[in-house]
């Protein structure tokens, strides 16, 4: 019963893995085999062996027909009692075994009333039949449970062990774990590694894992005991201890997930609608290790060995327009030739020790995610850029009160040159700032980088080296497309050959890194320029491992930008004239459509005052990132009403966008006029002694502008 019959069962959200009607569903589909569906013995046998020793004496309840009991009685496990409470099933199983397993006994009994002396058992073993009793959260059921759950409590030792089967349905997981951390019981729960059935061949949609439910009884302590939760996601991996019996559910919920995404991508083939996305975590301490995206390419003919590869994006270059947003995996995955491509990304903070390592660790999961089509026998291959997995060296981390925790970090480029850069942890994938070294520096890095690799084989360090000298950075080089353009916008002034020459006044709102101002000061040797930065820790950080350092011309004014605005622009006599006002401030309210600047920057109250602020001929280029079209809307109606000549320059593959706003329309130039000019203040700026990086073209910066 699978395609399109069965398609309709799948869980429209994770939410429905809660639905009681959803699981009625899965249950009337399986039928039948829907005891199967908890696994073979050769499914479970390394986890029973795990936890059973064979001379413990064994409680099996509900034990049905299955050949569980038989199959661990002909391994050695010989003190074995079966009960259930129908005497058909008895009878039967007494006249299967009587001859073949004569230790092994079987007994009619109820299993809420049963008949045994207290602590007669090491282990109670219940394969499925806690699901089976458990069917809903009606009063009467529940009561019956808690007397077969109190009767399971009452036969076992002290230090023994009730081992349940089950596939953890969010309620019967949480009465499972409550009642028992409420005794005081140690609560582990384990997934079971099993091997395909045909079952879930046929139906991949419904690869749900088994769980088994290792609940330890504790010698009752008086007053309130530690409560113990662990989880175990491999067979052989170690427990994963966590803080709370919600955390644990959550994280079986997690797993189940997990599992129906990777039958709904092996029922997909490689036809996918779209990119589906999943965190791996270390088994020891729980935290993200991979990030993973599935993205498939059905205009790619099949043949026989395309059908799916691996990618591993080199270290911190996850952040990239090619790997770090869909439209450009998508454009990886055609490029590749293969219908399936699963990118991963590598976690900062993570120890990786090379290609060879990460492919033997995410072997098994990969292949999780394949096409069903895919032959079983072929081999996955794993590519990456240049065949490494790229260099990532955490320089310094820390915590700032108002940008929160954040890192600085030199990570290796596609040129195999080195870029510093500043990312604050609540948006990991975001570089905040970025600057190139020196190639020196790069060559000393990379030699070092080599000794230490002698030392401990490890391309992911994480602790603090000494700090590197401002030298260090190459300040005639600007790595953020949409600092380029801004410096572009400074053609707007007019007169370009005689800019470097000229006094001129700039405020800059927002230092980060200082790249922005910094290049801004060496350009141009007649500018005075005031920034404005809330955060003391980003001019510590600009200063220290940037190479930012202030001027008699530059000086940096720890500030709210609004604040600082208001107050300009209200003082009483002369308030002062700039010639450029740049915006270029991140927001930290992550519930709002514009991440840049913070919506109260861009108040039409507001940029009346930076209008007061700018000389006739000014300019004021804005920063704007936002990726909600109505607010985005409103934003440029409010520039517009301020500033009636607008200019909007879109960054390619980035959701930014630069906004040169002027006071006169009679301002405006013409797309070759501005050209013209771009390339004449290029020009000026490449004089003999001055630095200039030749990849930057400013008239290029400008092509795409259009006028609002």
């Amino acid at each position: 019963m699978a395609g399109a019959g069965s398609a309709g069962l799948l869980p429209k959200s994770s939410r429905d893995f809660g639905s009681a009607d959803y699981w009625e569903k899965f249950f009337q589909l399986r039928g039948k085999k829907a005891f199967e569906w908890y696994g073979s013995y050769l499914d479970l046998c390394g986890l029973l062996h795990k936890y059973i020793r064979p001379r413990e004496k064994v409680l099996v309840i509900g034990c049905g027909n299955s050949e569980l009991s038989e199959q661990l009685y002909d391994v050695g496990y010989q003190d074995i009692v079966n009960i259930d409470i129908s005497e058909v099933v008895i009878r039967q199983m007494k006249e299967r075994n009587a001859s073949r397993r004569p230790r092994m006994s079987f007994l009619k009994m109820d299993m809420t009333q049963m008949e045994f002396p207290d602590a007669s058992f090491q282990v109670v073993l219940d394969k499925g039949t806690l699901d089976a009793v458990l069917t809903g959260e009606e009063e009467e059921t529940l009561q019956l449970v808690d007397r077969m759950l109190a009767e399971v409590g009452r036969v076992l030792q002290v230090g023994g062990r009730y081992l349940c089967i089950s596939l953890a349905q969010a309620h019967i997981l949480k009465k499972a774990v409550a009642h028992f951390s409420g005794e005081g019981w140690m609560v582990r729960v384990h997934q079971v590694a099993h091997g395909r059935d045909p079952a879930s061949e046929a139906e991949p949609q419904f690869s749900l894992p088994v769980f088994a439910f290792i609940m330890t009884k504790f010698r009752p302590v008086p007053g309130a005991a530690p409560q113990i939760f662990e989880l175990c996601a491999q067979e052989q991996g170690q427990p994963v201890r966590l803080d709370s019996a919600e955390r644990l559910v959550e994280a079986v919920r997690e797993r189940q997930q997990h599992a129906w995404l990777c039958g709904q991508l092996r029922a997909a083939g490689a036809g996918l609608g779209r990119s589906v996305s999943l965190d791996l975590c270390s088994g020891h301490t729980g935290e993200p290790r991979y990030t993973l995206h599935v993205v498939d390419s059905p205009s790619v003919k099949p043949a026989r060995d395309n059908h799916c590869a691996v990618f591993i994006i080199p270290q911190g270059r996850e952040t990239e327009w090619l790997f770090g947003t869909e439209e450009g995996r998508k454009q990886l995955a055609a490029s590749a030739g293969f219908r399936r491509l699963i990118t991963v990304s590598l976690h900062r903070g993570q120890r990786y020790d090379g290609m060879d390592s990460i492919q033997a660790e995410l072997s098994a999961s990969v292949m999780e995610l394949v096409p069903a089509r895919m032959p079983s026998q072929q081999k996955v291959p794993f590519l990456s850029v240049g065949g490494d997995i790229g260099v990532r060296t955490v320089q310094h981390q820390a915590c700032s009160p108002l940008s929160g925790a954040y890192v600085i970090e030199d990570v290796q480029g596609d040129d195999r040159r080195l870029f510093r850069r500043l990312v604050f942890l609540s948006s990991r994938n975001v570089v905040q700032s970025e600057a190139r070294l020196l190639k020196d520096a790069s060559h000393r890095a990379q030699k070092k980088r080599k000794k230490e690799k002698k030392k401990q084989r490890s391309t992911n360090a994480s602790e603090d080296l000494p700090p590197a000298p401002g030298q260090s950075i190459d300040k005639s080089y600007l790595c953020c497309e949409h600092h380029k353009a801004m410096i572009a916008g400074l053609t707007l002034l007019r007169n370009p050959e005689r800019l470097l020459d000229s006094p001129l006044a700039l405020l800059v709102v927002g230092l980060g890194g200082g790249s922005l101002p910094l290049f801004v000061h060496d350009h141009f040797p007649k500018s005075c320029l005031d920034a404005v930065e809330i955060d003391p820790s980003m001019l510590e950080v600009a200063t220290r491992w940037f190479g930012f350092s202030q001027s008699d011309r530059m000086r940096v004014h720890i500030a709210d930008g609004l604040d600082y605005i208001t107050s300009l622009a209200g003082a009483e006599g002369a308030r002062p004239a700039y010639d450029v006002v740049m915006f270029d401030v991140d927001s930290k309210d992550s519930t709002v459509g514009m991440s840049c600047p913070p919506p109260a920057f861009v108040e039409l109250s507001f940029l009346q005052k930076v209008r007061s602020l700018l000389t006739p001929e000014g300019v004021f280029i804005l920063n704007l990132v936002c990726r909600d079209s109505g607010l985005k809307e409103s934003v440029l109606a409010d520039l517009k009403a301020v500033f009636p000549l607008l200019y909007v320059r879109q960054i390619e593959g980035e959701v930014n966008e630069i906004l040169f706003c002027q006071l006169s329309p009679e301002q405006k130039l013409a797309t070759p006029e501005l050209l013209d000019m771009a390339q004449t203040l290029e020009r000026t700026l490449k004089r003999p002694g001055r630095g200039w990086d030749d990849s930057y073209v400013l008239s290029d910066m400008l092509k795409t502008v259009k006028i609002v």
